[in-house]
């Protein structure tokens, strides 16, 4: 029997971190019967943002990605990552949605619950936990790692038995920025060990260098599970490559007794896909130590990077990075992991954009205002004082943030059988809209077109084909360029004809700017999600006009003076800096 086992991460974390969660269910298909074949103690595919990125970027069903794997994977355990009761979204969901959500996963295909919770708050792993038990699938509870003042080896040992004792099979380390070092890792395994017998996986990114060394003595140590990830696709952001391991673990009492051969012809067909997501390749390659500052995750990286050029503002990523280390303190050193990750980062990069705590997520309010579970340090009185004027709360909630949360799932059920246009929805769909209600909408009026597919000559995505139209008909195509949208109409010859720009807005119409005005921008690019208050309305200085959605974080946009207000764009629009949203005349 081996003495460590390893899961391998190549079709969750490692393409999350290296290339913005961007590999298709069709680029893992094929190499399924090798992996199946390969010995490992699970595969990490599903969960973190795979949801996200299958029904944000690739017009694919996260759900039917689980069934295909399932199927073709039929002798490995499927693992999936759980944010708690925060499932795959950014918010706290009801106990019956997450009792629902665990049960339809564990239906559809997931072998192994890693539960974790942002902020290492037990109380918020009890739902999932509970849920899991019912499905008699494995329970991993994860320990989300940060180095702080806060976070001591007694600290972890002390959670990991709290885990224990809430029902978990097994415990994992969570190391999401590579700050675990070979000794520290050594020390609290040990530690760990004392206080329960649970198996201990070590989850550990390759960012600061360190990775390799830290699985080592984590073996060394006691530790029975390593994740790691083919070569191919391992190191930089990543983790440490599956084949390095098993080699330096052979003829050792950790032999993991994998075959090093399967294990390169796996890293072969990997090596071949990765060259189709080049464009989407975070520059953070190598060893980067200033990550044992801004203690960022290895996935954060290339999407904070990703995010950055988006705005315009790609040059900021270090100031950016040295932000972050202020925020997570004012924010009480919550670990740096989905979502307080996406939460920290967001506000790092507002803070950098416009000043700092001059403008917060909604997000960001949350957290301070404790809707996301007790953090592990006090917080900054100043900026919680901030967010609860933003939020017109009295004081910080300290209970279980869920139980504020009523019973939803029948309400959010009969929203989407209208948004579906069907008196019967499928509970997969429900759980859809439910992790992503912005964004599910549009994903269900195009899931029909198929996936997007990617080429390894340019690596540019190849969007669906469109339903065809009639032979004899022009086929009308709104195109954007540089950010401004333009109508074309292409011919039954062919010829492409570009009528008016910019394209009117896809929506119902909006009052034209008038003279004289005072004109609200939108502060950076993002998605206009919501009107907070009526066309017409009178408003005062500092009232929330529009609520914009950028960095997957939600941006209240106030009014610069008092009138009455115009809406210049309509809801759904995605707009770029500086772009007028609306007047106060």
């Amino acid at each position: 029997m081996p003495k460590v086992k390893l899961t391998d991460l190549a079709l969750r974390d490692a393409h999350q971190s290296l290339f913005a969660t961007r590999m298709v269910t069709s680029d893992m298909l094929p190499v399924c019967d090798k992996l199946d074949r390969a010995g490992y103690f699970a595969l990490e595919a599903w969960g973190g943002a795979t949801f996200d990125s299958c029904i944000r970027f690739l017009n694919e069903d996260p759900w039917e990605r689980l069934k295909k794997l399932k199927a073709a994977l039929p002798n490995t355990k499927i693992m999936m990552l759980l944010r708690g009761q925060n499932l795959l979204g950014y918010r706290h969901y009801a106990d019956d949605v997450v009792a629902k959500f665990v049960a339809v996963a564990a239906q559809d295909g997931v072998d192994i619950f890693r539960i974790f919770d942002a902020v290492n708050d037990p109380r918020n792993f009890q739902a999932a936990t509970n849920a899991a038990k019912k499905t008699g699938k494995h329970i991993q509870a994860a320990i989300s790692y940060a180095v702080t003042p806060f976070h001591t080896i007694e600290k972890y040992a002390e959670l990991a038995k709290q885990y224990a004792d809430i029902g978990a099979d097994s415990l994992c380390i969570k190391d999401m920025s590579g700050l675990l070092k070979p000794y520290e890792a050594y020390n609290l395994v040990k530690a760990i060990k004392k206080v329960t017998e649970l198996p201990i996986e070590i989850h550990s990114h390759a960012t600061t260098g360190m990775s390799v060394a830290t699985l080592a003595k984590a073996a060394e140590a006691g530790a029975e599970i390593l994740d790691t990830v083919i070569s191919s696709l391992a190191m930089g952001t990543s983790h440490s490559p599956t084949e390095t391991m098993v080699e330096i673990f052979k003829n050792t009492e950790y032999d993991t007794e994998l075959d090093t051969g399967l294990l390169l012809e796996i890293a072969a067909y990997f090596r071949e896909v990765r060259r189709k997501y080049k464009q989407f390749e975070s520059s953070f390659l190598g060893a980067d130590t200033r990550i044992l500052v801004s203690q960022v995750p290895g996935g954060m990286l290339s999407n904070l990077e990703s995010q950055l050029k988006e705005q315009g503002a790609a040059g900021k990523i270090d100031a950016v990075l040295k932000e972050i280390a202020v925020v997570q303190q004012d924010a009480g050193y919550p670990p740096l992991v989905t979502p307080t990750s996406q939460i920290v980062g967001t506000q790092a990069v507002f803070n950098v954009l416009f000043g700092r705590y001059s403008r917060f997520s909604g997000e960001f309010q949350d957290l301070m205002a404790g809707k996301y579970g007790a953090c592990p340090a006090p917080k900054n009185g100043d900026v919680v004082k901030k967010a609860l004027e933003a939020l017109k709360m009295d004081r910080e909630i300290t209970h279980r943030p869920a139980d504020d949360i009523p019973a939803e799932y029948g309400k959010l059920e009969e929203e989407a059988k209208k948004i579906l246009g069907s008196g019967t929805v499928s509970a997969e769909d429900v759980l859809t809209y439910a992790m992503f209600p912005k964004v599910a909408p549009d994903f269900f009026k195009k899931r029909s077109q198929g996936p997007v597919s990617f080429k390894a000559e340019s690596g540019a995505p190849q969007a669906p084909a469109p339903a065809a139209a009639p032979s004899n008909a022009a086929a009308k195509y709104v195109v954007n360029v540089d950010g401004t949208s333009y109508n074309v109409v292409v011919q039954p010859a062919g010829t492409a004809v570009i009528t008016a720009a910019p394209a009117p807005a896809p929506a119902a119409s909006v009052p034209a700017a008038s003279a004289g005005g005072v004109v609200v921008t939108a502060p950076m690019a993002g998605t206009l999600i919501r009107y907070a208050v009526q066309e017409g309305a009178q408003i005062a200085a500092g009232d929330t006009l529009l609520i914009l959605e950028s960095l997957k974080m939600e941006l209240d946009i106030k009014a610069a003076a008092a009138g009455k207000v115009h809406f210049l764009v309509p809801l759904g629009t995605q707009v770029a800096a500086e772009q007028p949203l609306a007047e106060i005349g």
